[in-house]
């Protein structure tokens, strides 16, 4: 298994250095997410091997579409870290609208997928498209570029702040058709975060969480199947081989891990016990197999991932570049908080979520997408970074001179003419 995962991090180590190392990138951005990228293919090999043996009959089939994938996405950070951050916030507009588009072409018979009750999918061949996961990209470059263009309305009016909320709220509202409870969560808490940190009033902040967690808390109790997820979420052992089996079997799975864990491929609830292990559960059996070790060495990656975003978003404010900033943090509140919704869910800590690990768990959508939001983070600190801010000088003079030799030119014109 390991010698699967020696060419793909070779060509993607390569790729990285060759392309995008330059002054002002952080490389230790860089290193996370290759980290993250790289355990989890090797979990997800470990966790899927059993279950893709005895239901289609090749061991490596899901490590391979994962495998697939993660190429797929590395391609995507090598385009996205390569256009200048100026385009994606004139598309903010756009993107929302294209979002609005997906949302609601799943939900048309005959085009969306649905698999255990949810139409959460749009097949494309080789890739079943998961539409929340870049409406999740979408909605964050909206509101980025919306606190750049009104920010003195959203920290001086209640309409400045409700406005983007309603956009966001309309997006949630299509996502709960499919339904999608998870990824509503995250964008909307995301979305709060970034208006937050954008400088909305205190009391209208308050306002709309309270109202927020009203209307989640309604959707819960009145929904039968998420209040059945609650209630076995309060005690699994309760009924432990019917409504609380996957999370009773996740618990034991973290429980057998120990200190160092039963070594790469020694997992015991892979093999049929475990519902969903390459998937929303790969964190269960990446603790079985490398222990609290491995539990503290991923968590510590995800901190670390959070923070980068946060340190490239402070850079941002500095250099006066408010779209970056608000992205970043945007970006940094959404990988962060669905990483920690997903352990939470993995130990018992929160309700189940169809929340995926980013970089980690199989599926992908979701990897591309959380590839695409690392190349957005390497723009970032590119363009906020020593070179960045040289290439962006030396743009501005080279408009300048243009200026200049074109007024002249006009000039000589004029002079010849008179």
């Amino acid at each position: 298994m390991t010698g699967l995962l020696i060419m793909p991090r070779k060509f993607v180590e390569d790729k990285i250095s060759r392309h995008l190392c330059h002054e002002g990138l952080d490389r230790i951005l860089i290193y996370i997410s290759l980290s993250l990228l790289c355990l989890g293919l090797v979990m997800v090999a470990s966790a899927s091997i059993t279950v893709a043996d005895r239901d289609i009959g090749s061991p490596f089939y899901y490590f391979n579409r994962q495998l697939m994938a993660a190429a797929l996405g590395i391609v995507v950070v090598l385009v996205i870290a390569n256009i200048r951050l100026v385009h994606w916030e004139k598309s903010g507009i756009a993107l929302l609208g294209f979002a609005f588009f997906l949302l609601i072409l799943v939900l048309i018979p005959g085009i969306g997928k649905t698999v255990n009750g949810s139409t959460r999918w749009i097949p494309m061949g080789f890739l079943n498209l998961q539409v929340s996961e870049l409406v999740k990209l979408f909605l964050l470059v909206y509101v980025a570029g919306y606190l750049v263009r009104h920010g003195d309305e959203v920290r001086s009016s209640v309409w400045g702040f409700i406005k983007p909320m309603i956009m966001v709220g309309f997006a949630c509202v299509l996502l709960l058709l499919e339904p999608d409870f998870g990824a509503s969560v995250v964008i909307m808490a995301t979305t709060l975060g970034m208006m937050f940190i954008g400088g909305v009033r205190f009391v209208q902040f308050l306002s709309f969480l309270a109202l927020f967690g009203a209307v989640a808390s309604l959707l819960v109790v009145s929904s039968a199947y998420r209040l059945e997820r609650l209630t076995t979420f309060v005690n699994p052992w309760a009924d432990p081989f019917d409504k609380g089996f996957q999370l009773t079997q996740s618990l034991i799975a973290i429980g057998s891990g120990g200190l160092t864990g039963t070594g790469i491929g020694g997992s015991v609830q892979k093999l049929f016990y475990l519902p969903e292990a390459h998937t929303d559960f790969v964190f269960a059996i990446m603790a079985e197999e490398l222990g609290l070790i491995g539990v503290v060495f991923v968590i510590g990656l995800f901190a670390a991932l959070l923070i980068r975003s946060f340190v490239l978003a402070r850079n941002a404010e500095q250099n006066n570049n408010l779209f970056s900033a608000y992205l970043a943090y945007g970006i940094g509140i959404w990988l962060g908080l669905q990483a920690f919704i997903n352990i939470g869910v993995n130990m018992g800590v929160l309700p189940t979520k169809g929340l995926t690990l980013p970089l980690m768990s199989y599926g992908g959508s979701s990897l591309i997408v959380c590839c695409a939001a690392i190349g957005l983070l390497l723009r970032i600190s590119y363009e906020c970074g020593g070179a960045g801010q040289a290439m962006l000088r030396t743009r501005k003079k080279s408009s300048v001179a243009a200026r200049k030799r074109k007024q002249q030119n006009m000039s000589s014109l004029w002079e010849d003419a008179a």
